[in-house]
C-alpha cells in the first residue's frame, strides 16, 4: 500500500507531476478545439441550408467525410498527411528542408474537423426548429439579414442547440485520448508510460479513468449552469 502511495505522490519518486501535465494538455486541447469546431460547424450548417447548390453540396461532402471516417484515422491523415504535404512544398522551394508537424495542432485540426461535422447537424436541426415567421418578423421591423440572425435567430439557436452541443463536448473530451497515438503527452499517454515503467498498469489506468470521470462531472455541472443562465435570459425576454 505504501508503494502505491509513493507512485501516486508528487516529486521525483511519484508520477502525479507527469499525470497532472497530461491533464493540462488534455483540457487545453479540448478547449482549443471547441471554438474551432463550433465556428466551422456553424458555417457548414449555413452552407447546407443555402440557396446555392454548390454550397449545399460542399457542406454535405464535408460532413459526410468527417462523420464517416473513424476519428483515429482522421487524426493519422492530418498528422502524417499534413507532414508529407508540407514537406513536399518546402523541398520544392528549399531542398533538404525537414518539417515536423506539431502533434497538438494536428490533434486540434483533426478533432475540430470531426466535432464540426457533427456540430453542423446539431445547428442544422436547430435552424429548422426556428419558425420562418421569426425571420419574417425581423425583416418586417426593418432589420437586415445580419441583424435578424444576431438579434432574433442566434439567441433561439443557442437555446435549442445547447443540449446537443453539450453532448458533443463530452465526446470531444473523451476523444482527446486518441492524440496519445501521435505522441502528445495527454492523460492516457502519461498513464501508459507510468504503467510500463512501474508495471502497475491497473493502478495508473484506473487513475486515468477517475480523472476522465471527474472532468466529465465538472463539465456536466458547467453545462447545467450554462443551461440555467440561458433559460433565465430567455425568461427575461
Amino acid at each position: 500500500m505504501q508503494n502505491m502511495w509513493t507512485l501516486l505522490s508528487w516529486g521525483p519518486q511519484g508520477w502525479m507531476d507527469d499525470i497532472a501535465y497530461g491533464v493540462f494538455i488534455t483540457v487545453s486541447l479540448a478547449l482549443a478545439t471547441l471554438p474551432v469546431g463550433l465556428a466551422i460547424g456553424f458555417l457548414a450548417s449555413l452552407a447546407k441550408q443555402s440557396d446555392e447548390p454548390s454550397l449545399r453540396l460542399a457542406g454535405d461532402i464535408y460532413t459526410t467525410i468527417f462523420r464517416g471516417l473513424p476519428e483515429l484515422l482522421t487524426l493519422f491523415l492530418v498528422f502524417y498527411g499534413a507532414q508529407i504535404g508540407i514537406q513536399k512544398v518546402m523541398q520544392f522551394f528549399s531542398p533538404g528542408t525537414t518539417v515536423e508537424v506539431n502533434s497538438f495542432i494536428s490533434g486540434m485540426v483533426a478533432l475540430g474537423a470531426v466535432f464540426s461535422a457533427y456540430a453542423s447537424e446539431v445547428f442544422l436541426s436547430a435552424f429548422r426548429a426556428i419558425p420562418k415567421g421569426q425571420y419574417e418578423g425581423g425583416y418586417a421591423i426593418g432589420l437586415s439579414n445580419g441583424q435578424t440572425m444576431r438579434l432574433v435567430v442566434l439567441p433561439q439557436l443557442i437555446r435549442i442547440a445547447l443540449p446537443g452541443l453539450a453532448n458533443l463536448w463530452l465526446i470531444l473530451l473523451k476523444d482527446t485520448a486518441l492524440v496519445s497515438a501521435i505522441g502528445l503527452t495527454d492523460i492516457l499517454r502519461q498513464a501508459g508510460v507510468a504503467a510500463r515503467v512501474t508495471k502497475h498498469a491497473f493502478l495508473f489506468f484506473g487513475v486515468a479513468t477517475l480523472i476522465y470521470l471527474v472532468l466529465s462531472i465538472i463539465s456536466s455541472f458547467g453545462i447545467s449552469a450554462i443551461e440555467r443562465a440561458v433559460s433565465r435570459q430567455d425568461a427575461r425576454r
